[in-house]
C-alpha cells in the first residue's frame, strides 16, 4: 500500500496572506541501502550476493557510460533512463552557451510492468492539520486508475469525493525545458 500524507500548509504566494490547503506527498519510510537490495535479490534468485554485487556494479558502470553518451538506456524490469538538461531559451544563435543550462537531470521512464504495479496498489492517505495533528485517514476505494489525460481529457465529477477533478501532475516528462521530450509512455 502506498502511504500518502496530506499536510495542511500555507499555499499563498502573497506576503502576509495565509491560504491553507492540504498538500499531498508520498510518505517515504527510509532509503534502503544497496546491500539490503543485493541481499534480497540473492535470496529470491539463488545467486550469491557477491555475483549479484559484481553484476550490479558492472551494470551501473555501463548504464552511466551509455547514458552520458546520449543513449536512452534500458533498466531491465524497471524501464529506461537517460540524461537531460533544463535550460533557458535564447532567440539568437550567438547567445547559445553552456551557461544557459540551469540543471542536469536524470529522466526515468517506467516500464509497463511498473505502471501496472502502481495501478494495482491501493493508497492510504493520512491528513494532518497545520499543527501536525491527524485529522482524517482515507483508504482508496477507487478503481486505482493511473491518470491519463490523453484518454480522458474532461474528467467527470465524483460527488462522493468532493466534486470535480481539476487536473494535476501526471508524472510524465512532456519535453519542456529542452529535455528532449517524453510522452510518459
Amino acid at each position: 500500500m502506498i502511504q500518502i500524507k496530506a499536510k495542511q500548509q500555507n499555499v499563498s504566494f502573497e506576503k502576509n496572506v495565509e491560504k491553507l490547503a492540504f498538500v499531498l506527498s508520498a510518505h517515504l519510510y527510509n532509503t534502503l541501502e544497496a546491500d539490503k537490495v543485493i541481499e534480497e535479490a540473492a535470496k529470491r534468485s539463488g545467486i550469491s550476493e557477491g555475483v549479484i554485487k559484481a553484476a550490479w556494479d558492472a551494470a551501473g558502470e555501463v548504464i552511466r557510460t551509455w547514458a552520458t553518451e546520449g543513449h536512452n538506456v534500458p533498466l531491465p524490469g524497471l524501464g529506461s533512463m537517460r540524461f537531460g538538461v533544463r535550460s533557458k531559451s535564447v532567440l539568437n544563435v550567438e547567445d547559445v552557451k553552456t551557461s544557459l543550462i540551469s540543471a542536469r537531470r536524470v529522466i526515468f521512464t517506467p516500464s509497463k510492468e511498473v505502471k501496472d504495479e502502481l495501478q494495482a496498489t491501493k493508497i492510504a492517505i493520512t491528513c494532518y492539520d497545520k499543527d501536525g495533528k491527524i485529522v482524517k485517514r482515507v483508504t482508496s476505494a477507487d478503481s486505482n486508475d493511473v491518470e491519463d489525460p490523453d484518454n480522458d481529457p474532461e474528467p467527470t465529477p465524483n460527488p462522493s469525493q468532493g466534486g470535480e477533478n481539476n487536473g494535476g501532475n501526471t508524472g510524465g516528462n512532456t519535453g519542456s525545458d529542452n529535455t528532449g521530450g517524453n510522452d510518459g509512455g
